[in-house]
């Protein structure tokens, strides 16, 4: 394979190509962003012309990333820029190309309904919430759902993926979850549902303004 054909980068001490983890994360976390502002906008106000633009430029940067070269998708340029001054943490090409052809044919599926045809339906929304979970994930755990599916497909396991999550280590002490961690989460959901019980009705009034400074029409 030509070096100009390659995806991905050769960086030294890597046998293949790979990519910026940290880039790929901040690009997640800004489409993110995007997509569920429209979401609110279309839930709140039934405003559908926000998530039109988000899903053409969502699907523009994709189809880049895929055919073109991941350094020319826009998302991923703006986010270089953003995470310049933290050390790169280089994953698998192959496992994320995977991944980002999911995203190619998932956004495409949203154009074609949502901005071409001008409808909504189900489908849509279920396409909708797959789109959000995976950048949730991508962009807060760090965790490539798409990736998942990619040593499913291929022989080839996937190499270096984020926090060396391919490979089969023993956890850290620090990792490890004990019992009584596990009764701290559960007691917390119970004191959420607890108050939820007792004080719904005292939460449910709306705040006063403090210090008077809001005029109300």
């Amino acid at each position: 394979m030509k070096r100009g054909d390659q995806f991905g980068e050769i960086v030294e001490g890597y046998n293949i190509p790979v990519l910026n983890e940290r880039e790929i994360r901040a690009a997640a976390g800004i489409l993110f962003f995007f997509t569920f502002l429209s979401l609110l906008l279309i839930l709140l106000k039934g405003n559908f012309l926000m998530i039109k633009y988000v899903i053409t430029a969502f699907m523009t940067d994709f189809i880049i990333r895929v055919f073109i070269n991941p350094k020319f998708a826009p998302t991923l340029i703006v986010s270089r820029w953003i995470v310049s001054r933290q050390n790169p943490e280089y994953v698998g090409a192959a496992q994320k190309k995977f991944a980002w052809i999911i995203g190619v044919i998932l956004s495409v599926a949203m154009f074609l309904l949502m901005v071409v045809v001008n409808s909504y339906s189900i489908i849509t929304g279920l396409i909708c919430l797959i789109c959000l979970a995976f950048l949730f994930f991508e962009s807060a755990f760090g965790i490539c759902l798409g990736c998942l599916f990619y040593n499913l497909v291929y022989k080839e396991k996937a190499q270096h993926c984020p926090g060396e999550i391919c490979e089969v280590k023993s956890k850290h002490d620090i990792q490890k979850i004990s019992f009584i961690q596990i009764i701290m989460v559960f007691g917390m959901i119970g004191l959420i549902i607890l108050l939820a019980i007792l004080f719904n009705d005292f939460f449910s009034v709306k705040p006063h303004d403090l210090f008077g400074t809001i005029v109300h029409k």
